[in-house]
């Protein structure tokens, strides 16, 4: 479970949240490159996207928009507050206080779990991986944003990708080099995981720059809660 002192780190990172172009998603070409990604990934509407670690809830509410019915969790109620407000007048989501290493949330009642940078900042994983992977249907999709940043912090894609598949589920890396997702060029490892249900085809190509490249591991240490917060810094420069 979140401590008092990580949920206060989280709830003093919320006004400033959204400065980043990828976390507030207010240029519209950033924004429109995100739901285009998105989209091409996941089933259509209205299916059920339970989004992890969903921060002010900008993932949230694009999804909602585009006719998704979203369930978005964390543990700062400031970043709630924020998420609640940025909701207003849109069907469709809903926004829940819990710890997602932990989710409150009903086994199978998932079309898709989505998490963006959060899987790195876990306590451990792969029990993380374990416990998102019950809350999706037998069809179910999982979508992990991650990262490999310029200050150290973060998951290696190779890690994420052996972290994956040691749940028994395939992984497809889809690596995010196209400055239109940050509003910048980029020198670090920024990358979508998505993993499909064993009897589901594959997706229509996730990013125009790519297609779908080979497996691969690695291996990583743990992060700590300073490191969530220097690479917080690190990503907003």
């Amino acid at each position: 479970m979140a401590n008092t002192d990580e949920i206060a780190l989280w709830d003093a990172e919320a006004d400033a949240f959204d400065q980043p172009a990828d976390h507030g998603l207010k240029d519209p070409t950033v924004r429109r490159t995100w739901r285009a990604l998105l989209l091409a990934t996941l089933p259509e509407p209205p299916a059920r996207v339970a989004d992890l670690g969903c921060g002010t809830g900008t993932l949230s509410v694009l999804l909602a928009e585009a006719g998704y019915e979203v369930d978005g969790l964390d543990f700062s109620p400031r970043m709630l507050a924020l998420a609640e407000r940025k909701a207003d007048g849109v069907a469709g989501v809903r926004f829940l206080q819990a710890d997602v290493f932990e989710p409150s949330l009903p086994a199978g009642g998932y079309d898709v779990v989505l998490c963006r940078h959060v899987l790195w900042a876990m306590p451990d994983p792969a029990v993380a991986l374990t416990r998102w992977l019950r809350l999706l249907t037998p069809t179910g999709r999982l979508l992990l944003v991650e990262g490999h940043w310029s200050n150290g912090a973060g998951l290696p894609a190779e890690e994420t990708m052996r972290l994956v598949e040691e749940t028994g589920r395939p992984a497809s890396l889809t690596r995010l080099t196209d400055p239109a997702y940050w509003g910048r060029s980029i020198s670090d490892d920024r990358y979508l995981v998505a993993s499909l249900a064993t009897d589901q085809p594959r997706s229509r190509r996730l990013d125009p720059t790519g297609p779908w490249p080979s497996d691969v591991t690695s291996g990583r240490p743990a992060p700590t809660t300073a490191h969530r917060a220097s690479s917080r810094s690190a990503r907003a420069k």
